[in-house]
């Protein structure tokens, strides 16, 4: 029998692209390494050499789909694009996995995705009146057969054209046999910079992929600028679209590696300010402040430098399993919590504890966690978590569960607190959620926690996408 390990909302895939770089699929590899957080079911590389594709694409880890170290030797060339893929539940499939490559009057074409389009229902179903027929079931495919429709003459104006007709989230890599093309939605909901590698650029879904390359960070992809990588070199184009910016706050909160700079910002920097607004919403006179590792562990850092009290280490995490776990032994009670994290003793026995957590989904693992850390002697048990409540799904590129299975949608937070057996249980408000992220010249979305969608969905979408077995990416 299968577990699922994390109680987490899953990110749905890393974007990368190299460009003029005669390593260009190693880069790409590291690269996906480094963002291997947002996307865990296949990986993949296509690389360009005198407009030759060649591609290496399969399910599993990075370090798995490039066991082989012909796996990278017969990507040549000196352009590249990659992708981590994670994808919503019945959807595992290689024909999903990216990057895409499809063949055009421009010449091949790879595609990399990041997000989810809301109007991906309608649309499909216009395409396919008109005689589209798909070989995937990703909405990545539809901005490919509206590019090939576009009356318009370049490759580049064609996928703007696209582009203006979609509605929803993307951050997205394309190479051609002569370009790399980096771009993003108007509001930026994902993120995507740039940076510089010897004579070559590089494009990523974080800043992280730059670092273990050595590579120099320039700055953000706009949102709504489609950037292009060619022989002239770097050129700008900007969507039609006039929008604001709708960041998604949950890059900070929990998805983005601590590392990273995105949205302007360094992710550590902000979470620790997320953990100190949250000690001054909720103190709690107690011993000891713990995390739920690793996600929360800035967080936590952040509440033990406002509150004053003594951060420690009160659980271990077994970093050497996936996201599921065979189940040898039934009868052993929560044993999926258990294969994951054990308590330090020591730590907690005859303590008062904080636990800090990053976000709360289901509750299921959180209540475990608590259980466990009572059986280990903790006195008094205090939850902490560095966000609001969850009560709405997202449509922007992040597989939260269904908003029933929300546990912040259908109970208060004096509810929750009983489920998970802990003596207080305490949110970060929205405003503390807000002024702790950076606040100039951007914006950011908070559907998920305030309802306020900043692009409404077709009524018909998630319908669409189970009956379908659509994927977003």
């Amino acid at each position: 029998m299968k577990y699922e390990i994390d109680d987490k909302p899953k990110e749905e895939c890393a974007v990368v692209g190299v460009y003029n770089h005669p390593r260009s699929a190693n880069l790409a590899y590291l690269g996906l390494y480094s963002l291997q957080h947002r996307g865990q079911e296949s990986s993949g590389i296509v690389t360009n050499n005198n407009s030759k594709f060649y591609k290496h694409v399969s399910m599993g880890l990075v370090a798995d789909v490039f066991s082989k170290k012909t796996d990278l030797e017969k990507l040549q060339g000196d352009s590249a694009v990659g992708h981590n893929r994670y994808s919503t539940t019945g959807s595992t499939k290689l024909v999903n996995a990216q990057p895409l490559v499809v063949s055009s009057k421009f010449g091949p074409l790879a595609i990399s995705h990041n997000g989810n389009f809301v109007n991906a229902g309608s649309l499909h179903e216009q395409l396919e009146n008109e005689g589209a027929i798909f070989q995937t079931t990703t909405d990545t495919e539809i901005l490919l057969h509206l590019a090939a429709r576009s009356k318009k003459t370049t490759l580049v104006e064609k996928l703007i054209d696209a582009l203006n007709q979609i509605k929803g989230a993307f951050s997205i890599a394309i190479l051609t046999r002569d370009k790399l093309i980096a771009l993003r939605d108007p509001r930026g909901f994902r993120p995507l910079c740039f940076g510089k590698k010897d004579d070559g650029y590089i494009v990523a879904s974080e800043s992280c992929a730059f670092d273990i390359v050595d590579a120099e960070y320039v700055r953000e992809i706009e949102p709504g600028e489609v950037m292009v990588f060619s022989s002239e070199g770097v050129t700008s184009y900007y969507l039609d679209k006039k929008t604001e910016k709708r960041y998604c706050i949950f890059e900070y909160i929990y998805f983005s590696r601590p590392d990273s700079r995105i949205f302007g910002e360094k992710v550590d920097k902000a979470r620790r300010k997320l953990g100190k607004t949250l000690a001054l919403q909720a103190p709690v006179e107690v011993d000891r402040i713990i995390s739920v590792p690793d996600s929360s562990n800035t967080a936590a850092l952040g509440y033990a430098q406002e509150s004053g009290v003594r951060f420690e280490i009160g659980l271990i995490r077994n970093h050497y399993i996936g996201r599921t776990f065979i189940h040898p032994d039934q009868t052993m009670r929560d044993f999926n919590v258990r294969i994951k994290f054990n308590p330090v003793k020591g730590v907690l026995k005859n303590k008062r504890i904080v636990i800090v957590e990053d976000s709360i989904v289901r509750g299921t693992t959180l209540r475990h966690l608590v259980r466990m850390v009572r059986k280990a002697g903790a006195s008094e048990i205090h939850v902490r978590v560095s966000s609001p409540p969850i009560r709405f799904p997202c449509y922007y590129g992040m597989d939260f569960p269904t908003k029933e299975e929300l546990i912040a949608s259908r109970m208060s937070v004096e509810e929750i607190r009983k489920y998970l057996d802990a003596d207080s249980l305490h949110y970060l408000s929205i405003g503390g959620l807000l002024q702790s992220v950076p606040q100039e010249n951007c914006g950011y979305c908070t559907a998920c926690f305030s309802g306020d969608y900043p692009i409404v969905p077709e009524k018909t979408q998630e319908k669409f996408h189970l009956e379908n077995g659509i994927v977003t990416e």
